[in-house]
């Protein structure tokens, strides 16, 4: 009975290992590409002056680099994924805070 139970311990503990560290991350690289519409249709439109946009292209770049190196093990854990999102977060902010100042492109 105790080989049962260990087997099903075994069982049990490979499939959650994987629910830990994801290996895709679509979600990040969809918002990604979001907010690099959102700095694009701000130069577009004016909204964002040359280096507004640069900053935040800077901006995007460091939070792939992130991605990157979070994936380089083939793998995400949760603390990866939160530290990506928070990143997100305040570029989010940024783009919008950029967006909606007095600045205008010239």
């Amino acid at each position: 009975m105790k080989s049962v139970k260990f087997i099903t311990f075994a069982v049990l503990t490979a499939l959650s290992v994987p629910a830990l560290a994801q290996t895709s991350t679509p979600r990040i690289d969809q918002r990604q590409t979001n907010q690099e519409r959102r700095i694009d249709q701000g130069v577009k439109s004016g909204q964002l002056n040359q280096k507004e946009a640069a900053r935040l292209d800077k901006g995007q770049a460091r939070i792939q680099k992130m991605e990157n190196k979070a994936m380089a093990d083939g793998k995400m854990t949760k603390k990866e994924r939160a530290r990506i999102e928070k990143a997100q977060d305040r570029q989010s902010q940024r783009i919008s805070r950029e967006r909606h100042d007095k600045q205008k492109a010239k």
